[in-house]
């Protein structure tokens, strides 16, 4: 990538004026370009191979809807010069996925995904869930699709190898076996139960069976089974029976194992009326773990080939892709981003839109569960659209809202006090959008709601004023629901006039009489009281707002109650992170006796430096 800055001028008249009056501050050079609007907000990114050749394209009608309303909205462009196409490919998707345009193709879901780790830290190896980066030692297997994925096939492959999911702490500290070993989910390694050579074997067998050699470990399992039954070990027989069991039962909740397909990403596309999903199918090891529905944000005049690159290209932006793409919609620049994939991989990396056989078999597959799965959601989305309509009415709204914000607070006599923001609109609810807030208010007397809800609205309202002063990025409420009554509405009501907002819709929901489900009276600045029918959707729409709200308020609270009730004297010293504090914990049983505990025993703890053991002694001795 060049060292050249954004190249932007004056703005010009919008639209093709302004389009053609770069094209002579531009080169032949690849790289990418921003249309940006009268407020300097970016309409779209695209690349170039050459700038100058792409931008005379939109110098000229011709195009469709979508991109005539664009060129009409554009009143500026900037430019960035790269080195090579890839470059500019590799750039644009980033971009896309920061700034967001209106009018790019942009996949809305981009959560990383869970792997199965056989951590190899501790002399006996620990089976369990991870997700993020691949930092800790050990064997990774993945992606799948869910954690709900992972949980189940974690479940099966406890049964068939009873290997320990217990943290390494929690496994030196044990004197007995514990509840799995007791269900036979467990050797009990940690507590001798088991060899390590017995163990280490079994360890193999599982990443063995996560690598795809399931048969031959079945076999190996049958054959012990055997040896077991005709020398009368019968418990020890059922015991290999039940793991066999286990690893088939694995092997029936996938589904789709393709025996020519070791290491792909199935990826279908389906369109409809201007929607699209995408549904994405995780073959490893000649395994199925899993798929998940994408609906990318997408226009009613956009080709597939379009929506298809747009998605690979932001979708493996922060994930490392697999041998293999089998795609159901071919793309454009096949060749530049099949390059761009493996340059990133460190790997070839191969994209295929196969016509028969076993690939194609999964790309139908793929397909009609994504054209289903799309269906549904048109369908909840005209429910959740009628919905909103009547939400409008009922509270006199101008329109339908785009974003309604829920708020609630949870806490136990004002202790471990947290409020909590849900969103919803017209596709449901966002929960990448969703809030916690930590109350923060010395002054604010025990239990004090008010004081709370006031906090709370105090520091969104002060946010959405320095992150969307001019409210073009979409993040402020059309409609707030506070849960309560008169008295939260008008302490909600003081914060908005304070901060000057005086144009978002406000309502109060307080449970009513007998505090009821369907007795809920709805409070508003300024006017009456009033109620819902009992039998009104409107009504059952806005109490599952309140309880998602109040769902989300309370594992709020209970997180941050749980990380008090974990938390030691041993947080409040500087140098002391997660790992060094399991290890004082686990060396000396508990905080209380680190603190009894003298220099030359700090210093003897594995991980704890002579420089750190000074501190944590310093830190109980020099307290006076």
């Amino acid at each position: 990538m060049s060292d050249a800055p954004d190249r932007i001028t004056d703005p010009a008249p919008a639209g093709y004026s302004c389009i053609q009056a770069y094209l002579k501050t531009l080169d032949s050079s690849p790289g990418v370009y921003r249309m940006l609007d009268a407020q300097a907000r970016v309409l779209y990114v695209g690349k170039a191979r050459n700038l100058r050749a792409r931008v005379s394209n939109y110098s000229r009608p011709g195009h469709s809807p979508r991109i005539e309303r664009m060129i009409g909205e554009t009143a500026s462009m900037m430019f960035l010069t790269t080195r090579t196409e890839t470059e500019a490919l590799l750039l644009e998707q980033n971009l896309i996925k920061q700034l967001k345009p209106k009018y790019n193709v942009l996949l809305r879901d981009d959560k990383s995904f869970p792997n199965i780790l056989v951590s190899k830290q501790h002399g006996f190896a620990q089976i369990k869930k991870h997700r993020g980066a691949k930092k800790e030692k050990g064997t990774y297997f993945g992606p799948f699709a869910s954690a709900g994925a992972v949980n189940r096939t974690l479940n099966q492959l406890q049964k068939a190898f009873q290997l320990r999911n217990c943290s390494d702490s929690m496994f030196d500290s044990r004197t007995r076996p514990c509840l799995l070993y007791q269900i036979k989910r467990c050797s009990g390694p940690c507590v001798g139960l088991i060899s390590e050579e017995d163990y280490a074997a079994r360890v193999t067998d599982a990443e063995r069976f996560l690598s795809g050699r399931s048969t031959r470990v079945q076999e190996e399992l049958a054959e012990q089974m055997q040896v077991a039954s005709d020398a009368m070990e019968f418990e020890r027989a059922a015991g290999l029976r039940d793991r066999i069991k286990a690893l088939t039962s694995v092997q029936t909740s996938q589904g789709i194992n393709p025996r020519g397909v070791s290491e792909a990403d199935v990826i279908a596309l389906h369109m409809d009326s201007g929607q699209a999903c995408v549904q994405v199918f995780f073959i490893r090891a000649n395994q199925n773990w899993g798929n998940r529905d994408f609906y990318p944000r997408v226009g009613a005049d956009v080709a597939p080939a379009e929506v298809m690159e747009a998605f690979l290209g932001q979708f493996y932006d922060n994930k490392e892709p697999p041998r293999q793409l089998i795609l159901s919609d071919g793309i454009e620049n096949a060749d530049l981003m099949t390059e761009a994939l493996t340059e990133k991989a460190g790997r070839r990396v191969e994209i295929l839109v196969p016509q028969r056989g076993e690939k194609a078999e999964l790309v139908s597959g793929a397909l009609r569960n994504a054209r289903e799965s799309l269906g549904r959601r048109m369908s909840e989305s005209a429910t959740q659209a009628k919905l909103l309509r009547g939400l409008a009415e009922a509270f006199d709204l101008d329109a339908p809202p785009d974003r309604i914000e829920v708020y609630d607070n949870s806490h136990i006599q004002g202790t471990d006090a947290v409020g909590a923001m849900i969103v919803a609109g017209p596709e449901g609810f966002t929960k990448n959008a969703y809030r916690k807030f930590n109350i923060r208010g010395d002054d604010l007397t025990p239990g004090d709601d008010f004081g709370m809800m006031k906090e709370v609205l105090n520091r969104r309202f002060a946010r959405l004023l320095k992150e969307d002063p001019d409210r073009g990025k979409g993040l402020w409420p059309d409609l707030l629901l506070i849960d309560g009554g008169a008295g939260q509405v008008s302490a909600v009501q003081e914060i908005m006039t304070a901060h000057g907002v005086d144009d978002i819709a406000m309502v109060g929901v307080a449970k009513g009489v007998d505090r009821d489900h369907g007795k809920e009276e709805f409070h508003r600045t300024g006017q009456p009281v009033f109620a819902l029918k009992r039998n009104d959707p409107v009504l059952y729409f806005v109490q599952r707002l309140r309880d998602e709200a109040h769902r989300f308020a309370i594992g709020t609270h209970r997180a941050k109650r749980a990380k008090a009730v974990g938390a030691t004297p041993l947080d409040e010293i500087a140098g002391v992170g997660a790992a060094r504090k399991r290890a004082l914990l686990a060396h000396f049983g508990s905080a209380k006796a680190v603190s009894r505990a003298n220099l030359a025993d700090l210093k003897a703890v594995d991980g704890i430096s002579a420089g750190l053991a000074q501190k944590v002694y310093d830190f109980f001795h020099d307290k006076g």
